[in-house]
């Protein structure tokens, strides 16, 4: 499952969609602050509640399930009969049910007679029920039937009712399916659990003119015999999977279609009218699937694999078997008006959901607490799979800023968790989807490649897929195999970055003894608050790679690190040469260096002679090492002035996300414009350099980059940039010409940020007349822009209309609080006043943890953190737990770096405001 929760950073670093991201601030705290931390960031986690997984005495062997939802009444009939055994004699069958009436259930043992449930015993609470029978159900096989009912909900899980417009502007109804993790059960009764695989004949009672879809092709479609208005859709048996990659889907849609070169059926589903927009997809999908083939060696395994829109869906993708569901943005692109982030965007995403028919779908971990292992794989693949299809992208570099650098924000803090959380009740699963499974599992990951070599690691995949296809596994199968194929201590390296939580922060300092250059390295627990001061300080074993300006390209040096203290000689180094640790940022640590290799190492950014990926690692290791007080933060602010020459659209991407943080916290401050004015010094020689229209010979980066640093300068209010803006805002609204979809977002949000309430009126009314919803999501992402306490509260209000699908109030409100000071009081007091709607609406799932997130991490004031607790202690949100936690704890993460560097900050702006720096 791709989460729009677990993309953020891409989404906003691509897209530049309004503000930046709310800060994961770190910082060395004082004393006094360090209690304030421990007493409000680590609120006590919520007792676990008891949980016993299913009873194994029942298990089925094969479902036969017949479905028939009402599109009007938003109901459902259903019909189960369950090919079962029972393998240990029982008077009773226990399975998960949500939100389901039983009508009727028996048991009819192989060859004898059937046997009624006399009772339905139904446990809320852990979303089970026990069918109860008058006589023992003696070991063997036999069919279970149930006849129930349900509703389709409006919650975009289970079986669901997701809302759309016809072309003709009729509103209508589609019935989809969301299941992972523990939503099957709301569907049909079932044993919901990922072990227990089972085989599936679906079938669907529906329309005539609609389109049904589920796992499998069609084999038979007749007339129902009630009703000449409606048809039964019976769909071929799948393989033996889980529950929650069960799928199906009535509606009204469009497609287009090829076949892969391996003979596979490949349909891309669309809304009605637009099969165009479904082409680009289309296209990745057909590409993908041979890569995946040939890079396992493991053939696909069904006879078709369709992907489609749909229009309420709460995640960004789920990977159902065959039938891959999609939020409209993460699938359709139009060749006129989508922007070349979005392109990026659906390439990854369409990456990611096919790398898991083989790694989840084929091969499914044996229970939750290995799911990072599904979602940190895919999160990884995806990227090797959009390199190979789009190398243009230089992606692994935009992986950096997107998922490494993330990653490590979140881990630094108290609040973190390891990569394998042991999961027990269903409503602990939906808090371990976040960055840390799939972010952090995806870098770690790539370190794993980088550490075994990819001829090793292809090896080690296909035994592990082969070995357990159609069953379940756990982290340690992977690490088995991986081991067996490479000959190195793979679990023993890779157990100390899954099973604690953090990463090592590696010191190095260095001496030149005659022709060689000595390295001392030492490893300490990396954390958001400053040096680790505890005792039996976390240990790793650390792949470390070194490399110097001989060859700024290629390692000199590889170790594996498994002490706290190494001392390393590397031969042949001259006295003017840089050494730098940690080649192509792959390693999952950050480095300090001494101040003298540090000296040796700037005029490589400078001079661009450091690889783009490594200027942006030195950088962002920098700027943490701020954040957590170990260096000066005018230190950072010095350094980055060093970029004045940089190309790389990543290199910027990373820079900008940092002064966005930096300009969150200073926005406490009364010199939040001296900040503004050392963004527009930093940002116009690219932005001039770049212009604003295309140039011959440009491609996907450049347009990336032009779009984020336009974007940059019109937010910081930048004179040229916001008078360009403006004309071709009104010449794009009158019809002249149109804006280029690239433009669209840093023309919106600088307009909106130094605009009235006509631009708003403006853009609103854009918004209501947009026929694409990545339209419509770009318009809502900047809204927040906006600056007046009267027109943000009129944004607040808008986010909760029936002008914005539901998935999307999240972004709406998150760019209110993210836009200004007064927006992140406004939008948290918004939150406050329509909780109860907010949480029902999405029903303690991993959109309410990014609501709270986005909402309130921004604050710097030690009180807030005690209010946003207190908030929260009396308005339970169990699935943001932890969340919560982080939040409060970045809170005053952000309020000791304020205190300890404001200071200086505003002294050396006034400073440089004095003499400027040359160029």
């Amino acid at each position: 499952m791709w989460l729009a929760a677990a993309a953020p950073s891409l989404a906003r670093r691509l897209l530049f969609l309004g503000p930046p991201p709310p800060p994961l601030l770190l910082l060395l705290l004082s004393r006094s602050s360090r209690r304030r931390l421990h007493s409000l960031g680590r609120a006590a986690m919520p007792e676990k509640r008891p949980f016993e997984r299913l009873p194994a005495d029942v298990s089925p062997i094969n479902y036969s399930l017949c479905l028939k939802p009402d599109l009007l009444d938003f109901t459902f009939e259903g019909k189960l009969e369950a090919a079962a055994q029972v393998r240990q004699a029982t008077n009773q069958i226990v399975m998960n049910c949500a939100d389901i009436d039983i009508i009727t259930a028996s048991y009819a043992p192989e060859g004898d007679e059937e046997i009624h449930a006399t009772g339905f015993n139904y446990q809320n609470e852990d979303e089970k029920v026990t069918l109860s029978f008058p006589s023992t159900l003696q070991t063997g096989t036999g069919t279970l039937k149930i006849d129930f009912v349900g509703e389709l909900n409006d919650k975009m899980k289970g079986f669901y009712r997701s809302k759309y417009t016809t072309p003709s502007g009729e509103v209508r109804y589609a019935a989809v399916t969301q299941f992972e993790a523990t939503d099957a059960r709301r569907a049909f009764p079932c044993w919901d659990e990922p072990a227990i695989k089972a085989t599936f004949d679906i079938s669907l009672v529906v329309p005539k003119d609609r389109v049904a879809l589920s796992n499998m092709n069609v084999i038979d479609r007749k007339p129902y015999p009630d009703d000449e208005n409606v048809v039964e859709v019976k769909f071929a048996r799948t393989p033996v999977m889980s529950t929650y990659l069960v799928a199906f889907v009535v509606g009204e849609y469009d497609f287009v279609e090829t076949r892969s070169k391996d003979g596979v059926c490949v349909r891309v589903y669309t809304p009605v009218g637009k099969a165009e927009q479904g082409k680009f997809a289309l296209e990745v999908a057909a590409k993908t699937l041979p890569f995946y083939k040939d890079y396992f060696n493991v053939p696909y395994p069904l006879p078709k694999i369709d992907l489609i829109a749909i229009a309420d869906f709460a995640a960004g993708a789920m990977e159902n078997w065959g039938l891959v569901t999609y939020r409209e943005t993460a699938l359709l692109i139009d060749p006129k008006n989508s922007c070349s982030s979005s392109r990026q965007w659906v390439a990854l995403v369409v990456g990611h959901e096919l790398a898991h028919q083989w790694f989840g779908n084929l091969v499914t971990m044996e229970w939750w607490t290995h799911l990072w292992l599904n979602e940190g794989f895919a999160s990884w693949i995806e990227y090797l799979c959009v390199d190979h299809c789009f190398p243009e992208y230089d992606i692994w570099t935009q992986f950096v800023s997107a998922d490494y650098t993330r990653a490590q924000e979140l881990d630094a803090l108290d609040n973190s968790h390891p990569i394998e959380v042991s999961v027990g009740h269903p409503s602990e699963v939906d808090e371990i989807f976040d960055a840390i499974s799939y972010s952090k599992g995806a870098s770690v990951i790539r370190m794993l490649h980088d550490y075994i070599g990819d001829k090793d690691f292809k090896k080690g995949m296909n035994m592990y897929l082969t070995k357990f296809q159609q069953k379940n596994a756990a982290t340690e199968d992977l690490w088995e195999s991986l081991e067996n194929a490479s000959g190195k201590p793979i679990a023993a390296v890779m157990n100390t970055w899954t099973k604690q939580m953090g990463f090592p922060l590696i010191y190095v300092e260095a001496e030149q003894v005659e022709d060689d250059r000595l390295l001392r390295l030492s490893q300490r627990k990396f954390c958001a608050s400053g040096p680790y001061a505890g005792e039996d300080c976390p240990q790793w074993m650390v792949p470390i790679t070194i490399s110097t300006s001989e060859d700024p390209n290629h390692a000199k040096l590889k170790i594996l690190m498994d002490k706290p203290e190494m001392n390393v000689v590397l031969k042949n180094v001259k006295p003017d040469q840089w050494v730098k640790l940690n080649l192509g940022t792959v390693g999952f640590y950050r480095t300090q260096y001494s101040s003298a290799m540090l000296e040796s190492l700037l005029p490589g950014i400078r001079d661009l002679s450091l690889p783009p990926v490594d200027r942006l690692g030195l950088q962002n290791d920098l700027f943490s090492l701020a954040r957590a007080g170990i260096i000066s933060t005018v230190e950072v602010l010095k350094v980055m002035e060093a970029f004045v020459n940089e190309p790389n659209y990543t290199v910027w991407s990373d820079l900008s996300c940092n002064l966005g943080i930096l300009s969150t916290l200073l926005s406490h401050t009364d010199f939040y414009e001296e900040i503004q004015e050392f963004v527009k010094d930093v940002f116009s020689p690219i932005g001039e350099r770049l212009g604003w229209d295309p140039k011959p010979g440009e491609g996907h980066l450049d347009a990336l980059l032009r779009g984020l640093v336009l974007g940059k300068l019109g937010k910081a209010g930048h004179k040229a940039t916001l008078e360009e803006a403006r004309r071709r805002f009104k010449d794009h609204v009158e019809g002249k010409q149109i804006l280029s979809a690239d433009l669209r977002s840093p023309v919106y949000l600088t307009v909106l940020k130094h605009g009235d309430g006509t631009t708003l009126d403006i853009m609103l009314k854009l918004h209501k007349q947009a026929d694409m919803q990545e339209e419509k999501n770009r318009i809502e992402r900047v809204l927040g822009a906006t600056l007046s306490p009267e027109l943000i509260q009129k944004v607040l209000t808008f986010a909760l209309s029936e002008e914005v699908r539901p998935q999307d109030t999240v972004s709406v409100i998150g760019g209110v609080a993210g836009g200004s000071k007064h927006g992140r009081k406004a939008a948290w007091k918004f939150i406050k006043d329509n909780w109860e709607e907010l949480y029902n609406r999405y029903q303690g799932g991993f959109l309410i943890s990014r609501l709270i997130k986005l909402s309130v991490e921004g604050f710097a004031v030690d009180k807030m953190a005690g209010e946003v607790k207190a908030f929260f202690e009396s308005h339970p949100a169990p699935s943001a737990e932890r969340t919560i936690q982080q939040c409060c704890e970045n809170i005053l993460l952000n309020a000791a770096w304020l205190k300890r560097d404001a200071e200086s900050i505003h002294q050396y702006l006034l400073q440089r405001k004095a003499s400027p720096p040359t160029a």
